[in-house]
């Protein structure tokens, strides 16, 4: 009678103890923060924006980076930032898009319904805040990205739009500015030439957003 351990167990042992090791090391994914339940005041937006300077935009058409202004509009940016990190954009469409005017997302019910419905573009974040007016310097240029609102003064939510063309004249100033697309605007450039349904302006081919990553500054390059 031979002694020692059978090749099928030795195998299996093996097998085990890759299994083993493999969910025994190595870094855990780190869970996203919580979503806000509601607009940050201007303490919280200070500590927010702490190492956000840029945004970058995953989509299903490809990417883009938006420039932050959070001096202009601390506390849309910092709301932004938030939302961004949670992952609550994470999913959701461009839901109304009009060639030569804006491409408008922010509507958390697009993650589950991608075309036209009754409501789409009335979901939010289950909260509203005030409304920054934009800064003077500032204007409705081509790629500015500013707040979607109902028209009153504490309707910002979750909602925003790019602008596909220069606007400045054409919009009222009561749509908070609080970035600008620098890197990518071939990308918004396709969003915003995607056939839609018409009037309403929704996508034929849904343009997701898969995610927003937050980053900061970038280091200045050596002189």
């Amino acid at each position: 009678m031979r002694t020692g351990t059978s090749p099928r167990i030795l195998a299996a042992g093996l097998a085990l103890a890759g299994l083993l090791a493999a969910c025994s090391f190595g870094p855990s994914p780190t869970p996203p923060p919580p979503c806000p339940a509601s607009g940050p005041t201007a303490a919280e937006a200070a500590t927010i924006l702490e190492g956000a300077a840029i945004a970058r935009v995953s989509t299903s058409k490809g990417d883009f980076t938006i420039e932050l202004y959070p001096d202009a509009a601390p506390i849309a940016t910092a709301n932004f930032v938030a939302l961004a990190r949670c992952g609550f954009y994470d999913g959701i469409t461009f839901h109304r898009v009009l060639a030569g005017f804006v491409a408008q997302a922010g509507d958390p019910q697009t993650k589950a319904n991608r075309g036209d419905f009754n409501g789409l573009g009335t979901g939010g974040p289950g909260y509203r805040f005030v409304i920054e007016p934009p800064a003077e310097n500032l204007a409705y240029d081509p790629y500015v990205v500013a707040m979607a609102n109902a028209g009153a003064a504490d309707t910002n939510g979750s909602q925003f739009f790019i602008d596909l063309a220069d606007l400045d004249g054409r919009l009222q100033r009561s749509y908070t500015i609080f970035g600008k697309v620098t890197e990518g605007t071939d990308v918004v450039d396709a969003i915003g030439q995607v056939p839609t349904n018409g009037e309403r302006g929704v996508p034929l081919d849904p343009v997701v957003i898969e995610s927003i990553g937050i980053e900061g500054a970038a280091a200045p390059s050596a002189q």
